[in-house]
């Protein structure tokens, strides 16, 4: 069976974009199993992960709607997730002194511990899984799926 017969019997009556879409998020799915393991005995949810490494490249702090924006999945209760990695003492929260509306959020030492744990086993899974595609591919992937979240926005 050719790739393209392979794919017309799995379209069936679905468009072309339908089945990439589907085919996305299946592997999405697939893929995100085993980090969650990893962070799952941690006890730490990928959301909260998100969050920490992002605000590892951000010293001097974000701000939390700047953290909302930079995260990989929305989660419309920034707040309470924050809460709970504070209360892990994994960050930090501060209200500013020039404009005291705004609370900045750090990691602290704590929480780049626990990144730094994290850091191998998780590229460790990475390249297991997709390490077997090659860094061209890999470029090529990379940059289709930004396309396609170009035009989601």
């Amino acid at each position: 069976m050719t790739p393209d017969t392979q794919f017309e019997k799995r379209r069936g009556t679905a468009c072309v974009e339908e089945v990439a879409f589907l085919d996305l998020l299946r592997t999405c799915d697939l893929l995100s199993r085993a980090p969650a393991l990893v962070l799952k005995a941690e006890d730490l949810s990928a959301t909260q992960y998100n969050v920490l490494r992002i605000l590892r490249g951000a010293p001097d702090g974000l701000a939390c709607g700047e953290i909302a924006d930079r995260m990989i999945t929305r989660d419309p209760d920034i707040t309470r997730l924050l809460d709970r990695l504070e209360k892990r003492r994994l960050i930090s929260r501060c209200r500013e002194t020039k404009d005291r509306r705004m609370v900045k959020v750090r990691i602290v030492p704590e929480g780049l511990k626990l990144l730094s744990r994290l850091d191998e086993p998780v590229q460790q899974i990475h390249r297991k899984q997709l390490g077997h595609l090659g860094r061209e591919r890999l470029r090529q992937l990379a940059d289709l799926l930004q396309a396609a979240r170009h035009t989601a926005t």
